[in-house]
């Protein structure tokens, strides 16, 4: 029993439609589709609550040397440092940028 709380409110809403006359077997029909679809719920709300994971350690950068331009606005962005050889584009104007060929290897 990992959410108690999910549980009990399918138990007593149960108990409360028996006592109110509801048929048994529609009674416990209700209460499986309540406690799946309160359990879909709170597993989804944990999954937003996860913490962000933590940035690695200093030494683990690496030196890149990559240029992305906004396709809206034309900013252009120089990436220097990134966790990895081939990083995720960053994000403006809310779209990804596109990477630009570098100067360098033509």
């Amino acid at each position: 029993m990992k959410h108690p709380i999910v549980n009990g409110f399918v138990v007593v809403g149960a108990v409360a439609a028996l006592l109110a006359g509801f048929p048994v077997a529609a009674v416990l029909g209700a209460a499986l589709v309540c406690w799946i679809i309160l359990r879909v719920g709170v597993l989804m709300l944990g999954g937003l609550a996860r913490p962000i994971p933590e940035a690695p350690p200093a030494g683990e950068l690496r030196k890149v040397k990559i240029a992305y331009r906004c396709e809206i606005c034309g900013t252009e962005v120089r990436m220097t440092i990134a966790p990895d050889e081939d990083p995720v584009p960053p994000r403006h104007c809310q779209d990804e940028m596109t990477l630009l060929a570098p100067v360098d290897g033509l």
